[in-house]
């Protein structure tokens, strides 16, 4: 995993960078989606609720629109969805604990689960690797954003 300016950056996921969000393929045709840790440094480091609405469950999603609702002392604001797809599934976690989307967004703290409708030609405006990370600094060195 990358460190850049404080924040951490695997190099395993595929970035949104624009909206501070990522994706991970998993099994079966399923993405996760999450808030990248400058995300959690942007929101001020302590949530108060991540909310993904329960009728949003088994609707579809399209990339770029909200898959979530992130509420902080400092902001108030969507988790859009890096990916088309139907909401599978919340991480359930966050409804008792919704901190774990800061202290571990690549982990425990993923935010929900996605059916992508068509991965492969949309994941070509996502960026991952190496270059996915050098994408990222580039943009917190222009905004001057640090997780320090």
């Amino acid at each position: 995993m990358a460190n850049v300016r404080g924040c951490n950056l695997p190099e395993d996921v595929y970035y949104l960078i624009e909206k501070h969000v990522w994706a991970k393929p998993m099994d079966g045709g399923v993405i996760r989606v999450g808030m990248t840790s400058v995300a959690g440094k942007l929101s001020g480091g302590k949530l108060a609720a991540v909310t993904v609405k329960a009728k949003n469950i088994g609707q579809e999603v399209k990339q770029g629109k909200s898959v979530a609702t992130v509420e902080s002392s400092k902001f108030v604001g969507p988790v859009p969805a890096p990916v088309t797809g139907v909401l599978l599934r919340a991480n359930e976690q966050l409804t008792s604990n919704p901190n774990i989307a800061i202290s571990d967004p690549y982990g425990e703290g993923w935010i929900a689960e996605i059916q992508a409708n068509a991965w492969d030609a949309e994941k070509g405006v996502l960026v991952t690797g190496a270059d996915g990370v050098a994408a990222y600094q580039k943009k917190m060195e222009a905004e001057n954003i640090s997780c320090q």
